[in-house]
């Protein structure tokens, strides 16, 4: 994810096919396809045949659970911020991080809410809060405790903002908001045992990181 627009076009299908091969709540033979070798026997034996492959997966940690159920609303938070520049930022570099942010990470909010339902989890309403909290702005309300997450008060003066205004509040709470996913990954990577969860995690951090240093070099200067 170290390229946005790479990510908005790919990320979707690569998590698919982490969770179809790689993420647990399915059988064993979902997990990983096994095969069949020869295992030579010792002298004066025959050789028998074994079927060899990964055993089942371990399930997801706690860990690995809450950082999906949370990341889902801090995405969508960051997809409502970029939804706004189209109409309202005055550079076109603004408008154009803003369009690789909302396409990368609704990517990612399908990969996971897909990741939640097959490991039996709600997986709240993709144009909603999360848990069926509501609306954006209840969403940001219940969520505002998460790392870099907006306030309602912050949220309602970038929706007011128009011009070179927007375009320095919209890189300053982005940046902030991507610095507070960085802080989530940490929770977690290395710290699980799904394989999904742990590369979507190093493809936050690796691409936000990207993102937050592509904003600070684009910040208007005073």
């Amino acid at each position: 994810m170290s390229v946005r627009a790479v990510l908005a076009a790919g990320a979707a299908a690569v998590l698919a096919a982490g969770l179809l091969g790689g993420c647990s709540g399915g059988d064993e033979s979902e997990a990983a396809p096994k095969s069949t070798v020869l295992v030579p026997g010792r002298p004066g034996e025959p050789n028998k045949t074994a079927v060899r492959g990964p055993a089942t997966p371990a399930p997801p940690t706690a860990a690995e659970i809450r950082f999906v159920e949370m990341m889902i609303p801090h995405h969508r938070q960051a997809v409502e911020m970029a939804g706004l520049a189209p109409g309202q930022a005055a550079a076109a570099q603004i408008k154009s991080l803003a369009e690789r942010i909302g396409g990368g990470q609704r990517a990612e909010m399908a990969a996971m809410q897909s990741w939640l339902g097959k490991n039996g989890r709600p997986t709240g309403s993709p144009g909603g809060g999360h848990g069926g909290h509501g609306g954006p702005s209840a969403q940001a309300t219940a969520h505002t405790g998460m790392p870099g997450m907006a306030t309602p008060e912050q949220m309602g003066r970038l929706r007011a903002a128009r011009g070179a205004e927007f375009d320095r509040l919209f890189l300053t709470l982005m940046i902030t908001h991507h610095q507070g996913a960085l802080t989530m990954t940490k929770d977690v990577i290395d710290k699980g045992t799904d394989v999904t969860v742990q590369e979507l995690a190093r493809d936050v951090e690796a691409g936000q990181q990207a993102e937050i240093n592509r904003m600070r070099a684009i910040m208007p200067k005073d």
